[in-house]
């Protein structure tokens, strides 16, 4: 059987991508190598709980806002959303000084004026910026604009206070901080949604994915898991075939590659299109770094659940704690919300790791690391709960069970390079290089997720509509964004 489309890997883009694509009328089938799909928003289970690998929260999902008709069109407002705290969706925990972010850039401006009264005029204009920012479509010259300024520059020439900056950027383990090369609209971006307002799932992230899979199924569409890509065939410059570890060859029109570029072009093992320097390019572009995940499960009725984010800092160097404090500098609190009750049953504790401090271990596997793995991971455990208890007092008392995860295991399930949390790192000092297209030299392959312009559930989605337009049209894309 021959397909229209197939997609090789099952994350968040790869999924959107074939739901978009099957209902429009197209044949897709999806591969997967790993037993279950949706990548790094996937559940996992241990004993009666599950946890979730990537999604903590959602921004812009209010009818209006810039995610809405995208996820309105793909089904999954239908999913239990909890909106956060208007008053304050993130805490910012700087030094023992805490501020709040509130939904609504006017709120925005003027809760936190309210600390920082000689920046009103400052904050109004990066509120601006924000807003501005998440308006843009992708390929635009104001997104480019933007691309190519850099955001830790753009902060210090508009704020005098340098806590402010730093209260600014202090929800920003959404990204990767970077002084010399993070681009402004990357930055911008990626906090803007979130301000207009911020949402949980009331329930596992695999409600995402389950959802979308049976969309796409209802559509026509074939999800295979187990199927790992060994090899895309070329013939007469297109692809024209892919071939399974397993040995079953699959069919296709075109195909999407939701799996890393330097892993896609891998695939394709002989090629008149694909030369050697355009390969080594790809192959040489530096990831982001991971994260380590710190998932509790907590004893009955010991902490209420909380409406918020928790982000707090031994120090105000949020920009570059990572680097600088291997005792864990700063984290990520995110509480999910109960099934039941008031009162939380888990935390996740998130804090960037470099691939440095896993790197003794990357030639072995998930439960085959041994012993001195497992007293790193505990000891990185016991920080992130010591500076957690800063803004939760008494937390470890609390636990009731704790499951860790480093970039390794992110790296094993996903074959994501180093366990890159959000992907190839953007330079806003080299941009051609950096931030890939959805088009490869090979005119019938295409890239999609979180490597190419953007990261996070919304960032994937912009991009995914992006490499569907290839297939589909800008108009029709338009209308999907406009309906």
């Amino acid at each position: 059987m021959k397909y229209d489309i197939i997609i090789i890997g099952s994350g968040f883009g790869g999924l959107v991508c074939a739901n978009l694509l099957s209902k429009a009328g197209k044949n897709v089938l999806v591969l997967e190598r790993q037993a279950q799909t949706g990548g790094c928003i996937q559940s996992y289970r241990r004993k009666n709980f599950s946890f979730d690998t990537g999604l903590h929260y959602v921004g812009g999902l209010a009818e209006g806002q810039p995610l809405y008709q995208i996820f309105h069109h793909l089904g999954l407002m239908r999913l239990p959303w909890h909106r956060l705290s208007a008053d304050g969706f993130d805490l910012i925990t700087i030094d023992n000084q805490t501020f709040a972010f509130a939904e609504g850039y006017d709120n925005f401006v003027r809760q936190l004026s309210a600390s920082f009264p000689s920046e009103r005029e400052a904050l109004a204009q990066y509120a601006k910026l924000l807003k501005e920012a998440s308006e843009m479509p992708l390929g635009s010259d104001g997104v480019y604009r933007l691309m190519e300024t850099n955001a830790y520059d753009y902060l210090t020439e508009t704020f005098h206070d340098s806590l402010l900056i730093n209260v600014l950027s202090g929800s920003a383990l959404k990204m990767e901080l970077r002084k010399p090369s993070l681009p402004l609209f990357t930055f911008a971006h990626g906090n803007s949604s979130f301000i207009q307002s911020s949402w949980r799932l009331r329930g596992e992230g695999n409600l995402i994915v389950q959802s979308l899979s049976e969309s796409i199924q209802a559509n026509g569409g074939t999800i295979l898991r187990g199927k790992e890509a060994q090899e895309l065939m070329e013939n007469d410059g297109k692809i024209t075939t892919v071939k399974c570890q397993d040995g079953e060859v699959y069919e296709a029109n075109s195909f999407i590659s939701d799996i890393h570029p330097a892993q896609t072009f891998s695939l394709v093992k002989d090629s008149k299109i694909l030369k050697r320097l355009y390969r080594q390019r790809i192959a040489m572009l530096e990831n982001t770094y991971g994260m380590f995940t710190v998932s509790l499960v907590l004893k009955p009725q010991v902490l209420r659940y909380f409406n918020h984010n928790k982000y707090v800092y031994r120090k105000a160097n949020v920009w570059s704690f990572f680097e600088e404090d291997q005792h864990v500098g700063g984290l990520m609190v995110s509480c999910r919300v109960p099934l039941e009750g008031d009162y939380a049953r888990q935390l996740d504790l998130l804090t960037p790791m470099p691939w440095s401090l896993c790197a003794e271990w990357e030639h072995t596997q998930v439960g085959h690391r041994g012993d001195e793995y497992k007293a790193m991971k505990q000891q990185l455990a016991d920080r992130c709960i010591d500076l957690a208890e800063t803004v939760i007092p008494g937390l470890r008392s609390m636990i009731a069970e704790q499951y860790t995860s480093t970039p390794l295991t992110y790296r094993d399930y996903t074959l994501t390079p180093n366990g890159s949390a959000y992907g190839i790192r953007k330079d806003c000092r080299n941009l051609l290089i950096t931030m890939l297209s959805p088009k490869t030299p090979i005119p019938n392959l295409l890239l999609t997720g979180q490597n190419l312009m953007l990261h996070g559930l919304e960032g994937v989605s912009m991009t995914a509509l992006q490499t569907c337009s290839e297939l589909l049209g800008k108009d029709y894309i338009q209308t999907i964004i406009k309906t």
